[in-house]
C-alpha cells in the first residue's frame, strides 16, 4: 500500500486542529484504558490499519493485557470486560455506524447507567476524534507502523 496524499503537509491547519482534539482527550473524564478500547474498536470497524496498529501499541505500552486486546473484536462474548467498558464499546459501535433511526434508547440507557453526562459527552468526542482519524488515514492509505518512532511506539515490542 502506498500513501496517496500527505495530509499533514497538504492541510497543516486541519491536521493541527484534529491533533488538538485528540490531545484534549488526555484531560477528559474518561480513563485512559477505556479510551484505548474505544480507539481500537472504532479502528477495527472502520478498517483503519494505521490507527489499529498505533492504538494497540499504545494500549500495550500503557499496560493493557494482550488477551484483552485480542478480545476487543469479540467484546460481547468475552468475559474480560466490565460493564463500564462494555457500555463504552457499545457507544463506540453505535456512533461509528450510526443506524438510520439514530441511537436506540436501549444503548443510551446502558451508557447512562455507567457514565455521567459529562463522561458521555467526553466519550462521544473521543469516538468522533478516532472516527475522523480513521477516515483520513483510510482515505490516504497511511502505512501501519510508519509513525512508530515519532510516537514512541517501538517500546511496545510488537514489531
Amino acid at each position: 500500500m502506498t500513501q496517496r496524499v500527505n495530509y499533514m503537509q497538504q492541510s497543516p491547519e486541519f491536521f493541527k486542529k484534529l491533533m488538538e482534539l485528540s490531545n484534549a482527550e488526555q484531560g477528559s473524564s474518561i480513563e485512559e484504558s477505556i479510551l484505548h478500547l474505544v480507539h481500537i474498536r472504532a479502528s477495527q470497524m472502520n478498517g483503519c490499519a494505521f490507527c489499529l496498529d498505533m492504538h494497540v501499541k499504545q494500549a500495550k505500552i500503557h499496560g493493557e493485557r494482550e488477551l484483552r486486546l485480542y478480545h476487543v473484536a469479540i467484546w460481547r462474548e468475552s468475559t474480560l470486560f466490565d460493564p463500564r467498558e462494555r457500555a463504552a464499546l457499545a457507544w463506540t459501535e453505535i456512533l461509528t455506524k450510526l443506524p438510520e433511526h439514530g441511537v436506540p434508547d436501549e444503548v443510551y440507557n446502558r451508557v447512562r447507567e455507567q457514565f455521567s453526562e459529562k463522561e458521555i459527552s467526553d466519550l462521544t468526542f473521543s469516538v468522533m476524534a478516532i472516527n475522523a482519524w480513521n477516515r483520513v488515514n483510510v482515505a490516504f492509505q497511511m502505512t501501519p507502523g510508519t509513525a512508530d518512532s515519532a510516537f514512541g511506539l517501538t517500546k511496545a515490542g510488537l514489531n
